[in-house]
């Protein structure tokens, strides 16, 4: 199903690599590239941080809700 190459950059090789990385370096300059750099990054832990926030959140609702059904007295038969 899945082939070597990474899926999002199909067949990208290194020379067109180098070339956007040229491109890149002449509209933004030397030193704006790492303060770019640095807002991915930040963005990229917030996203994260987010992520895990709201996985933390639905762990914590199924054991609530796994606890109030085990607490919960069960129907004679």
């Amino acid at each position: 199903m899945f082939h070597n190459s990474l899926l999002f950059l199909g067949g990208i090789g290194a020379g067109e690599i180098v070339v956007v990385s040229l491109i890149v370096l002449l509209l933004f300059g030397g030193k704006k590239i790492p303060e770019l750099m640095r807002g991915l990054g930040r963005g990229v832990r917030e996203f994260k941080d987010a992520q895990d926030g709201m996985k933390e959140e639905l762990d914590d609702s199924v054991k609530k809700s796994e606890a109030k059904k085990q607490s919960a007295p069960q129907p004679q038969q």
